[in-house]
Formats: structure tokens, C-alpha cells, sequence
């Protein structure tokens, strides 16, 4: 058979094939992904050339940026945040055993469990007497801004789910993180940037690139990791011989080539490839000029602890790396990105998670986020943009008020996983600053009012940019996802 006999023989093979099964997927595909794909058919410079474009919210918002500390590990609110004069009372007592029945632990073994109280110094802070132990001095200085959530709760005892639950709304993996799903309902002000940014620092997260991920959502809404020195991204400069013109040139063939396959395809990860590479080629100049702090004052360095010293008595998870000098500079690079249109940063800093060594390791995990967070708050302020950017500090978790047993320890000096009650607070965006919301009982163990599960705090975080948890949806697999999945309340009382 000739070429030109087979090619017809092919095409006739492909129409029947369609014709019998084909067409019938097809019509559900079309039917599923219709929303998706009208707008790019009609059009498809729409989707090619405004990816990250802004998008009207529903509603006028307080906030416009984010920046979300994640403190990976889960330190322990009832060493920095709560205080428990009974649980020192208590301290060395087992629980009762009803408690514990239906409890599940990593690691404690619950029939030598015994509480452990707290040897940390306490003081209240600001008009409204909001509780910092000594290891936070100037985050405390903060608390007039700080809104102190004590009722957070979960039901994930591990850090990865615990994680992807903070970060996508669900512990599954496959699912956007908040910062997708803000760029994708938002867009961004930078066109020169990314719209969501990663910064990290100490041992790396339990949860890792999942927690940047934009699952179904087409990946330029994913999370762009950032380094805080030298080349932000791998790879983002040219090749010595390579002249700018000469990238030019080549990106506009890659482009053409890629928008003719997109308009056969349909297929939305097209337009993220072709935004990716132009994102980057104006990246080459914006990127580098966003790390150089050679304009920042010296003041300003100090401030953030840019350039300081180790601590004296550096020890333990969190002293990986100069963790304390990377996390100071991605403290001011968060502001930077604030300045440039960023819409959300994610600053990551894992090493909380003391099962043993708690006073020396707290110690010095604080004393590392202690200054850069409270210069960032309070140069956010000063520059007149706290009240437009929403601070966040979270984790998967808190700790427990019994102290670590596991087998082979002859002593408790540190605190298993906690998820029925634990700490979280925000600054800025419209919060209600000066505030403790919620309860826990005497020992710290649950929440005895206003507990906040997940969703209600991802819901009141996007109603704060303007957006209405309810309808901000993403069409997936013949379902629509929202990030506050089937739940979901906004708490007034937070809101300024």
C-alpha cells in the first residue's frame, strides 16, 4: 500500500473509531470542561496572553496580598502564645484514662504518659493584654495588631496531611494551595513576577512542593520557588553567547508554535507553557533586582536581623544552613514582593518539631523568627501596607500537653503532635487586631469555645480579598472544587 493509500486508509480507520466511541467521550468531555474551554475557543488570546492578568473579586476587598508564614513542625503554643498555670500544677500527673481511650498519638506511649507543664516566663502585651512568653520579645510588640487564635482544630496527627489540610483545605493530595487558588479567583498586579512565591528555610517541609502545588488548576498558578541569594531561579539566566535579541527571537517561534498547538488542542497547559516562558524572559531583569537589597537603608538590614550573628547557643532542628539569615532576608524579600504586586508569598521555616530538646531547640527556633517577623509587621505599617496585606503565621498543628515517652527516653523533654487545639494568628488585611479568639480547657488538651476547624479559617481569609468561598469553583472530573471544600463559615468577629 503507497503512503498516500495508507493515509486515507488511516483517516477512514480514526473517523469510524470516533464516529462508534470517540464522539460520545468527547460530548462528555465537552460537556464537562465547556466552562473551561468556550472562552479560549471564542477567543484565544484571552487565555494566551492574560493568564495571570487581575480578575474583578465579588466584592470589594480589605486585603490585597498575602503573606503566609508557615512554621513547619508545629511549635508549641503552650510554650510561646498560652499559658497554663494548672498544667504546671498538674505537671508529672497522668491523664484520665477516658481521656486517652480513643486517642491517637505518633509517638507517645499513652500508658506512661504524664503531663508536662512549662518553665516559660509570661507577660501581656498592648491594650489588650495578649500572653507572649519570653522567647517571643518583640513579635509581643506587635499584639495591638495581632489577631490570636487559640481554637484552631483537626484531625490530621501527622505533619504532611496536617500540612496539605493548612495549606489545599483537604489532607489529599492533588488539591490547589490557598496561594493557587487566590492567584487563580485574583490574578496578580505583577507582570513581571510570579503572582504566588515561595521563599524556605531550615530542614525543608514534611510536605514539600505539594504545598506549592496547583493541583487541577492549569500550573501557572502554582507556587514559583524563589532562592534568597545568588540566581532566584535555577536556570533563569542566559547562557554566555546567548544575546538577548537572539532569546527573542526564539521565544516568538516557540510561541507561535505552541499557540498553533493550542488552538488544535484546547488544552489550557498550553497557555501555561507559553505564559511560563514569558513570565521568565521578564524575569531576567525583575528577579535579580528584587533579591539585590544594596537599596535597602542599613537600618532597615538591621532591623530584620539581615547580617547577624549566630546565636550564642545554636543548637538543634533549626540551626540548618544559616537558616537564621535566610529567613531574615525572606522576611524583607516578602515585603519587597508586597511592593511589586506579589499577590501571595509563602515564607517557610521548618524545625519545630521538638519530641525532644524543647527548651534549647524553642529557644533558638524563636530567637530565629522572633525579629524578622516583628520588623516585617512593623515595617509593613510604617510603609502604610499592613493594611492591605494580610499576615498570616500557621502550622499543621500544636504540641501536646503531655510530654514526650516514646520507648527508650529516660526523660520527657519534648511534645508529641497536637491537633485538637492549637494556636494560629493573622495581621493586617482587614483583621481585627488585639483580639484572642477562642478557648481551651486548663491543660490546654481541647477547645472549650469557639473552636475554628479549617475551612472556616480558609473562608474568612478569602472573603478578607473579596472573594466568596462558595463561588470561587473550579470545574474538575464532572465536579466543581472550591478550597473550603463542602464546609466552610466566615467569622465576623475577626473582621475589621
Amino acid at each position: 500500500m503507497s503512503p498516500y493509500e495508507s493515509a486515507i486508509e488511516n483517516s477512514r480507520r480514526e473517523f469510524l473509531t470516533t464516529s462508534a466511541s470517540g464522539l460520545g467521550m468527547a460530548a462528555l468531555v465537552a460537556l464537562l470542561q465547556a466552562d473551561e474551554k468556550r472562552a479560549s475557543a471564542a477567543d484565544p488570546s484571552i487565555e494566551l496572553t492574560s493568564v495571570l492578568a487581575e480578575k474583578a473579586p465579588h466584592f470589594a476587598p480589605k486585603a490585597k496580598n498575602c503573606i503566609f508564614l508557615l512554621q513547619a513542625g508545629a511549635p508549641s503554643q503552650l510554650d510561646l502564645f498560652e499559658p497554663k498555670p494548672k498544667l504546671n500544677e498538674l505537671h508529672g500527673q497522668p491523664l484520665p484514662t477516658e481521656m486517652l481511650d480513643k486517642v491517637r498519638f505518633a509517638f507517645i506511649k499513652k500508658e506512661s504518659a504524664v503531663l508536662m507543664g512549662s518553665p516559660r516566663k509570661w507577660s501581656k502585651h498592648g491594650e489588650c493584654g495578649m500572653d507572649f512568653s519570653d522567647f517571643l520579645p518583640n513579635i509581643a510588640t506587635c499584639a495591638e495588631d495581632i489577631l490570636m487564635v487559640r481554637s484552631m482544630h483537626s484531625e490530621q496527627f501527622n505533619h504532611h496531611p496536617g500540612q496539605l489540610l493548612l495549606s489545599c483545605g483537604r489532607a489529599t493530595f492533588g488539591l490547589p494551595t490557598i496561594g493557587s487558588w487566590l492567584t487563580y479567583g485574583l490574578g496578580s498586579e505583577s507582570q513581571n513576577l510570579p503572582g504566588y512565591v515561595v521563599l524556605t528555610s531550615g530542614r525543608g517541609s514534611s510536605g514539600g512542593a505539594s504545598l506549592w502545588s496547583s493541583g487541577f488548576l492549569p500550573s501557572h498558578y502554582a507556587g514559583v520557588v524563589f532562592r534568597s541569594e545568588g540566581e532566584p531561579v535555577l536556570n533563569l539566566t542566559n547562557p554566555d553567547g546567548l544575546p538577548d535579541e537572539l532569546q527573542r527571537r526564539g521565544l516568538d517561534t516557540l510561541k507561535a508554535l505552541n499557540e498553533s498547538h493550542f488552538r488544535e488542542m484546547q488544552d489550557p497547559e498550553i497557555a501555561s507553557r507559553i505564559a511560563s516562558y514569558e513570565l521568565a524572559f521578564r524575569m531576567q531583569s525583575a528577579a535579580p533586582e528584587l533579591i539585590d537589597l544594596a537599596g535597602e537603608s542599613a537600618s532597615t538590614l538591621e532591623q530584620y536581623g539581615v547580617g547577624r550573628p549566630q546565636h550564642p547557643q545554636a543548637t538543634g532542628r533549626g540551626n540548618v544552613a544559616d537558616a537564621h539569615l535566610s529567613f531574615a532576608r525572606n522576611c524583607l524579600l516578602a515585603r519587597r514582593m508586597v511592593e511589586r504586586g506579589v499577590r501571595f508569598i509563602n515564607v517557610i521555616y521548618e524545625a519545630w518539631d521538638q519530641h525532644s530538646d524543647l527548651e534549647q531547640d524553642l529557644r533558638y527556633n524563636s530567637w530565629v523568627v522572633d525579629q524578622p517577623i516583628a520588623a516585617l509587621l512593623k515595617d509593613l505599617k510604617q510603609r502604610g501596607l499592613l493594611d492591605s496585606t494580610l499576615v498570616v503565621w500557621g502550622a499543621e498543628f500544636g504540641r501536646t500537653p503531655l510530654g514526650e515517652n516514646r520507648n527508650g527516653r529516660q526523660a520527657n523533654t519534648g511534645r508529641d503532635h497536637h491537633p485538637f487545639a492549637f494556636n494560629l494568628w493573622m495581621a493586617g488585611g482587614g483583621i481585627r487586631g488585639g483580639q484572642v479568639y477562642g478557648e481551651t480547657d486548663e491543660i490546654g488538651w481541647s477547645v472549650t469555645r469557639d473552636p475554628v476547624p479549617m475551612n472556616d479559617f480558609h473562608a474568612t481569609m478569602l472573603h478578607l480579598f473579596g472573594l466568596d468561598h462558595l463561588k470561587l469553583t473550579h470545574r474538575d472530573q464532572g465536579r466543581d472544587f472550591r478550597l473550603t471544600d463542602v464546609a466552610g463559615n466566615v467569622i465576623q468577629r475577626w473582621l475589621a
